[in-house]
């Protein structure tokens, strides 16, 4: 029955990414008629003496959702009371100048709902730096080192009763430090798949009521764990129509060290459409698994590994925002 439920709630996701992307691209084709309609008589003359070279590109997002109920002698039932919020800041900063390129993004997302009969509990909770420096070798292939730090600002809890929650998660517990040397290959700005066969990566667990039970792979007791194997990182970043953003990330690692059969899986999607100048719909689906992170049964004890699922559907307020600094191209000799 929970099986169903979860690819019912798939399924919901799915269509509804897929009616946002339409919709995108509806709007941008009825926005490409409109330019050319503009354009069609104007002539386009390129100034001879621009040499301006673009050596960083930085931008970003923001979005800020929030929803609020209330209920008195309602027939129909519900809790009297209900607030969620949510909000999400995605940023970025990429330099390429000759065979240098150095890409950095920064996703920071936080989101609560409240209920008079459930309290407060967690919808969102994530902080996920990368930072990749790349030396061309031609043919769109670059030698790159990548570093990651992957985290939460606030304390997890699974909730296998109406009034006893467990303690799953915490801030820097766990944290992925993770730092690879492989190959890059970038067709174009839009997508990347980062290859490496050497990569360490340190799974930290400050808390040290989660430590002792061995959570995240760590040994009992201890605070860390380090982990040397292979990763994939496979980035696409997409705006689909001047309305529509499309974001994904998907990274794979598998440790030599333990078990490298078992593959780690971290996929986030983000998608953001916008309604007016102000207001947007978002969704964001995201997929974990790792066979070091255990379930939490009904009976609130520990289970063995699972699929992690997340899904936040909102419609708020969104900013997007850019600013590129330009350097001038030295003369020829």
């Amino acid at each position: 029955m929970r099986n169903l439920i979860v690819r019912r709630s798939l399924l919901r996701s799915f269509l509804f990414l897929l009616l946002i992307i339409g919709g995108g691209y509806v709007l941008q084709a009825q926005n490409e008629i409109r330019k050319l309609k503009d354009q069609s008589n104007i002539a386009v003359v390129k100034d001879p003496k621009d040499t301006i070279k673009m050596t960083w590109k930085t931008g970003g997002l923001y979005n800020l959702t929030f929803n609020q109920a209330a209920l008195s002698n309602w027939s129909a039932g519900g809790d009297k009371s209900a607030i969620s919020l949510s909000s999400l800041l995605s940023v970025y900063a990429y330099y390429a100048n000759g065979k240098h390129s150095w890409d950095n993004t920064l996703d920071l997302a936080y989101g609560f709902v409240n209920t008079t009969s459930l309290g407060t509990h967690k919808s969102d909770d994530r902080i996920d730096l990368v930072s990749k420096y790349g030396y061309d070798l031609g043919k769109k292939w670059y030698l790159s080192t990548l570093f990651n730090f992957r985290s939460q600002f606030a304390p997890g809890y699974n909730y296998p009763g109406n009034n006893t929650k467990v303690l799953t998660s915490d801030f820097l517990a766990p944290a992925y430090i993770l730092l690879s040397l492989g190959m890059d290959y970038k067709p174009n700005d839009n997508f990347s798949v980062f290859l490496s066969p050497l990569t360490g990566r340190e799974v930290i667990v400050r808390n040290d009521s989660l430590a002792s039970v061995a959570a995240f792979g760590v040994d009992s007791g201890k605070n860390s764990r380090f982990e040397l194997g292979a990763f994939v990182s496979v980035t696409y970043n997409a705006n689909i129509s001047k309305t529509t953003i499309y974001k994904t990330k998907l990274d794979l690692f598998s440790n030599y060290l333990h078990n490298p059969q078992d593959v780690s899986v971290y996929w986030t999607n983000i998608v953001a459409v916008k309604v007016t100048g102000v207001i947007s719909m978002n969704l964001s689906l995201a997929m974990i698994y790792d066979n070091d992170i255990k379930s939490v049964k009904a009976d609130g004890t520990a289970g063995g590994p699972a699929v992690q699922l997340q899904e936040v559907i909102g419609v708020g307020l969104a900013y997007k925002f850019d600013n590129r600094k330009r350097m001038v191209a030295k003369p020829a000799q």
